[in-house]
């Protein structure tokens, strides 16, 4: 007798398999992916500022050749509900994108929703198929159907549902000329009751998305950085100084405010521990009037929530900070979490430390740089008792008018501390704003983005080659948009680049011509005007540094000479609150130059959100060269800004207050001995 054949697995289970739970698909009926802006799948929200234009986009599509329409639905902070249609895409892609202008503080909601588009999809089928004589009722049909099914929807006006059913007649209308059924498919009231309220069929949403919204200073901001010790400070008949105080530096705040900056950082302005004290140029060998460096903080006169006493009291510093608010200013205060060998915390919480085997605290080091002069914070140690103490130091500060902190070296503790005191004073105060001084690896440098911060340095300050810049620019404008916003700092008391050192008056153009134009936060130290460009031979910091002594300058001298930069930055300022253009991140677009040392970019911002009638257009173009006078062709891609391709176009110079007519491709002649950069505000010729 023959064996039957064996069973197989699957018939053999068959009932286990019937017992199974069913699976339950991931994806919409119609898939929507890649829905943006987005941090890390939402582990974090993403960040805008009050005004800022956001670009919201996803990928959606259907099986098949039927057509799909997206829509961004937004909850705003106050509970309201808005509803933008998307626009496809570049084609081929099944991309959707809309821009939205955010203008309510607090966490928004988003989600997309795709759907089947049956009028558009009709209208496509019926098009191809009516013009080649193929099934013309049956797409009269069709369309009539669609439309009469639409004028029942009780959500469209009566206006609108009255016109759906008159066209469905004229469609139904055999005895009708065929150019007149014809012409539904362009019949703009029709599209235009397509476009506000689309013909929906099958619908997915994606999974909501949150994104916060905060003040319009977190993410736009001329900022300004002076040491308070040196406006004011005098030398004595001895040759010692006498120290600067926040009332003469006080004098010095309307100046700073009439270069249109917005925000004056301060440097620590705590006690100065003596132990290991620097000397000038980071010597080893203070003498006995040397002011040591404002970062190694602590002394007798107290730590982190006291002000040094050459300084003034805090009735000064309230002074200070209520003169400045006057003429426009807001304070920005470093917060730097280290402490000298004398601050109080080295005796008072030892286990705050690092200690060596041989019994000495670690002091802070960055090879082949030694700073003895500082102890860091070990945040394992007492990780509770550290955040409280800290908690309560910001709140301090906070207390006397700071609402703005520069963080020291973020990238030396760790993130989840600032994630949890970021957080933690953002819930009560969402319009503290914290910049991280973080000049690292670019995965901690976004990781602190990322876990809170409103903004950051950047490489900016390393990028000099027109390849470099664009491809900087250009990062920091999508890659990182949706939770990193650059601060473009020319320099600093650490930073004097070699660019700038060997660059003269034209590198220093340059540099801050495309940093006030190129992102919506940027920021000069004190002397920028003045050209400072001597270093310290071996480093990348000026000679003499501020931070090791007094640096009184002669700005008035400068100015009645016509040294100064300070009318260049005026104007770079000025700019800046005429052009919104030049207050958005994200809208920056490169054109090319047959020049590899002229760069060309773009920004530019519809008139529905300028606030006028008009789009707001600017032209940058830089000679990189700070040598050389410089002749080429530069050549526009106006598309992207809304022109037409051969166009003409009026442009004013508003360094020089040139004016051309300029079109796709045009001559351009620099001279980095005169102006090296052209900022052009563009207008559309009739």
């Amino acid at each position: 007798m023959p064996k039957s054949a064996p069973q197989s697995p699957a018939v053999a289970q068959s009932g286990a398999i019937q017992n199974l739970s069913p699976v339950t698909p991931r994806i919409g009926r119609i898939p929507i992916l890649d829905p943006t802006p987005r941090v890390d799948d939402g582990r974090w929200p993403a960040k805008a500022f009050n005004g800022e234009v956001v670009p919201f986009g996803a990928t959606a599509f259907r099986e098949g050749h039927d057509l799909i329409g997206a829509e961004l639905v937004l909850t705003a902070p106050d509970g309201s509900t808005r509803v933008h249609r998307m626009a496809p895409g570049a084609r081929g892609t099944d991309r959707f994108q809309v821009e939205v202008q955010l203008g309510l503080e607090g966490t928004w909601t988003y989600q997309v929703r795709a759907f089947a588009d049956e009028f558009a999809t009709w209208e496509h089928n019926a098009r191809v198929k009516i013009e080649a004589g193929i099934d013309v009722e049956v797409m009269y049909a069709i369309g009539a159907e669609l439309f009469e099914r639409s004028a029942t929807d009780k959500q469209r006006p009566l206006k609108d549902r009255r016109l759906l059913t008159a066209r469905a007649a004229l469609l139904r209308d055999t005895t009708a000329a065929p150019d007149a059924r014809f012409a539904v498919l362009d019949d703009e009231q029709v599209l235009s009751i397509a476009r506000r309220q689309p013909f929906a069929g099958l619908s997915s949403s994606s999974e909501p998305l949150t994104i916060r919204v905060e003040r319009t200073r977190a993410g736009v901001g001329s900022w300004y950085e002076f040491f308070p010790r040196s406006e004011g400070a005098k030398r004595r008949a001895d040759g010692s100084w006498s120290s600067g105080t926040f009332r003469t530096a006080a004098k010095r705040l309307p100046a700073v405010a009439a270069m249109g900056f917005d925000v004056l950082y301060l440097p620590p302005i705590h006690p100065i521990g003596e132990a290991f004290r620097k000397g000038p140029n980071n010597t080893l060998t203070p003498g006995e009037h040397d002011p040591g460096s404002p970062w190694a903080i602590g002394g007798r006169a107290g730590g982190h929530d006291a002000i040094h006493p050459d300084l003034g009291t805090e009735r000064d510093f309230t002074y200070f900070v209520g003169q400045a608010k006057k003429v426009g200013l807001e304070i920005a205060l470093d917060l730097a979490l280290q402490a000298s060998p004398d601050h109080p915390w080295v005796a008072e919480h030892p286990e705050w430390f690092t200690t060596l085997p041989d019994g000495s605290i670690a002091y802070a080091e960055n090879p082949p740089k030694k700073y003895q002069d500082i102890y860091p914070v070990n945040f394992d140690n007492d990780p509770e008792g550290i955040r409280t103490e800290v908690l309560r130091i910001v709140r301090h500060w906070m207390s006397l008018g700071v609402r703005i902190f520069r963080v020291d070296n973020p990238h030396t503790k760790p993130l989840d501390f600032w994630e949890w005191l970021i957080g933690t004073i953002n819930a009560t105060d969402p319009d503290v704003v914290f910049l991280a001084e973080a000049f690292t690896r670019p995965a901690l440098l976004q990781g602190l983005a990322k876990v809170g911060f409103q903004q950051s340095y950047s490489y900016f300050t390393w990028r000099n080659t027109k390849e470099e810049l664009e491809e900087f620019l250009g990062s920091v404008a999508t890659d990182t948009a949706d939770f990193l916003r650059p601060n473009l700092f020319v320099n600093t008391p650490d930073i004097l680049t070699e660019y700038l050192q060997f660059g003269g008056r034209a590198a220093y153009k340059v540099r801050a011509a495309i940093a006030a134009t190129a992102a919506p936060t940027w920021g000069v130290y004190a002397g920028y005007e003045l050209i400072e460009n001597v270093a310290r031979p071996g480093a990348e910091e000026n000679i003499d540094s501020e931070k090791y002594e007094y640096r009184p300058r002669e700005w008035a001298k400068a100015e009645a000479a016509g040294t100064s930069l300070a009318p260049y930055l005026t104007l770079l300022n000025e700019a800046r609150r005429a052009h919104p253009a030049l207050r958005q991140l994200r809208n920056i677009r490169f054109h090319w130059s047959d020049d590899e040392q002229i760069l060309v970019y773009s920004k530019h911002l519809a008139a529905e959100f300028t606030g006028t009638a008009a789009d707001d257009t600017i032209i940058v173009v830089a000679n990189l060269d700070p040598h050389s006078v410089r002749q080429t062709m530069v050549h526009l891609d106006q598309t992207v800004f809304g022109g037409t391709p051969g166009g003409s176009l009026d442009v004013t110079d508003l360094v020089t207050g040139a004016e051309w007519i300029w079109s796709d491709s045009n001559f351009v002649k620099l001279d980095a001995f005169t102006e090296p950069v052209h900022i052009l505000k563009v207008r559309p010729r009739p």
